[in-house]
């Protein structure tokens, strides 16, 4: 028996994309405590876009550009605002990974959605939506202004120990760290990245008694700065 079978996977389907599918949908899963829960918010969602790269499974990110008002320059998952005219939240992240980065929606398999997760910085309550991206292309920035580049990052790179590190904020906040493709993936999206990373079986132990501090660029956000001072949570980024 094929370890496709095993695993429950359909024709064409990588035995891990069946096992992370699986896991989104166990009623017993114990989600990620850090984050805070959602508060009844504005609505927004991100899509954690995984597929198969030279190197293994990857993760498709971007890099928000430098002269936006909301987080500068750090990394993060595609995603926005819900629009009045979208379906549902898997609609809302599909559209904005398109209009962000050009990712085709007709190549996507959404797996499941992780609980939606408070943000402060922004208002919003953040669902995020996971998918397998069954026919990979190339993607590229839509809007230079919003995005400066499209990261496919393999995730053999992100659960390597020696990637892995405690973010510390200087006004208080500490979190999980990946660095990675010269950045440091922080905040938010590394929380959201290391339950993932748990639920598809790829975590890897590491130190985290190892501590980064966060580079002066990624600090820009007054907003960002002025709720880390209030509580250091987990939503500064």
């Amino acid at each position: 028996m094929s370890a496709a079978s095993q695993t429950g996977a359909e024709p064409g389907m990588p035995a891990w994309v069946a096992r992370l599918r699986d896991e989104l949908h166990r009623e017993d899963r114990t989600w990620v405590d850090a984050l805070r829960p959602a508060q009844g918010a504005r609505q927004s969602a991100v899509l954690a876009l995984f597929g198969e790269g030279p190197a293994g499974p990857e993760v498709l990110l971007v890099e928000r550009a430098l002269t936006l008002r909301s987080h500068p320059g750090q990394i993060a998952f595609p995603g926005g605002g819900a629009d009045p005219e979208d379906v549902d939240l898997t609609d809302t992240a599909l559209r904005e990974a398109y209009e962000e980065c050009g990712v085709l929606r007709e190549g996507v398999e959404v797996l499941g959605l992780l609980p939606p997760a408070h943000v402060r910085v922004s208002g919003f309550d953040v669902t995020t939506v996971v998918a397998w991206w069954r026919t990979p292309h190339a993607a590229a920035p839509g809007d230079p202004a919003e995005v400066a580049s499209v990261l496919r990052v393999p995730v053999a790179d992100l659960v390597d120990p020696a990637r892995r590190a405690t973010a510390v904020h200087p006004l208080g906040y500490r979190g999980p760290a990946f660095a990675v493709a010269d950045h440091l993936v922080w905040g938010l999206t590394a929380h959201l990245l290391d339950a993932v990373l748990d639920l598809a079986g790829w975590s890897r132990p590491w130190d985290a008694a190892r501590e980064v501090e966060i580079p002066d660029r990624y600090l820009s956000d007054r907003r960002a700065t002025s709720l880390a001072r209030d509580d250091g949570g987990p939503d500064v980024h």
